[in-house]
């Protein structure tokens, strides 16, 4: 989550409000400068390199980086036939790029008829995510997607029991899980291993990735699918959940101080393709921190 994607303030599906007696427009697009080197790569080359990118937060979209100009490589860019219109930023043109024998089409684009009120994107280029090799903020890679200021994970002890159950077994039973808030979800709960019968879980192969907390490796409870996961090697910035167990409580039964847990707004993941098509093995050998 951030500010535009999944519940955040201006996505379509928030779980919050504004405050304001008139209803604000249906899409509200946000742009702010990014203040940190960003850097993006193809095929072993810098083709971008600028200390002043604009981010843009467009509704139901990860946000972009729009480099000036003067910040890209030479003969990086060749500009296309191919136009597309934008439906609140206009008409938008294509370039193919190029970085030595690679050759990417319609990889970056330039929104060349703005309207008045978003000139600050005047003249910026911003690459598209998938073709590139990677983009880095200073010397640190961002896998995944483009990170959200935005986006904050806190995670909290607590002394409160909460206890899953099968049709006829305690799965788990704990007085001391962790609770991870992460922006526009809802909370969710860690449970030690040591608290969890894990004669219960059967692995599966199956996993996720998260930019914010790594690989996450997935249980079947009981018939019950993906009903738990676990961040065996959880990233630096979230290193005290590793290898605790969270459990869905659409699939199982949780119960936090005897009050049955439920899915609620907030609480589901929108789905999404792995940007810039990229695999697991890469998202871990990349990783951050």
């Amino acid at each position: 989550m951030g500010l535009s994607w999944q519940q955040g303030p201006l996505a379509p599906g928030t779980v919050g409000q504004f405050l304001v007696p008139d209803p604000l427009p249906e899409r509200l697009l946000f742009a702010e400068p990014l203040r940190r080197r960003m850097r993006a790569e193809l095929g072993d080359s810098w083709i971008a390199d600028s200390e002043d990118v604009v981010l843009l937060h467009e509704p139901g979209r990860y946000p972009v980086a729009y480099f000036p100009p003067a910040d890209i490589a030479a003969d990086v860019l060749e500009e296309s036939e191919h136009t597309t219109q934008h439906r609140d930023l206009g008409r938008t043109s294509w370039y193919t790029v190029r970085a030595g024998p690679l050759s990417k089409e319609r990889a970056a684009w330039q929104h060349t008829d703005l309207p008045g009120h978003a000139k600050i994107l005047e003249g910026r280029i911003a690459f598209a995510w998938r073709a590139m090799d990677a983009f880095y903020e200073e010397d640190d890679r961002i896998v995944g997607h483009a990170a959200d200021a935005y986006h904050r994970i806190d995670i909290r002890r607590t002394s409160r029991r909460l206890v899953v159950r099968g049709d006829d077994r305690v799965i788990a039973d704990s007085g001391r899980p962790l609770v991870l808030y992460e922006s526009g979800f809802a909370p969710r709960w860690y449970v030690p291993r040591e608290d969890v019968d894990e004669s219960a879980l059967a692995p599966v192969e199956f996993q996720t990735f998260c930019p914010y907390k790594g690989m996450a490796s997935y249980y079947d409870i009981e018939g019950a699918r993906h009903a738990a996961w676990s961040y065996e090697d959880a990233w630096d910035q979230v290193r005290s959940i590793s290898g605790m167990v969270s459990f869905e409580p659409d699939e199982i039964q949780v119960e936090l101080d005897g009050v049955r847990q439920r899915l609620e707004s907030g609480q589901g993941v929108i789905p999404h393709g792995a940007d810039r098509n990229l695999d697991l093995d890469e998202a871990m050998f990349d990783r951050p921190g």
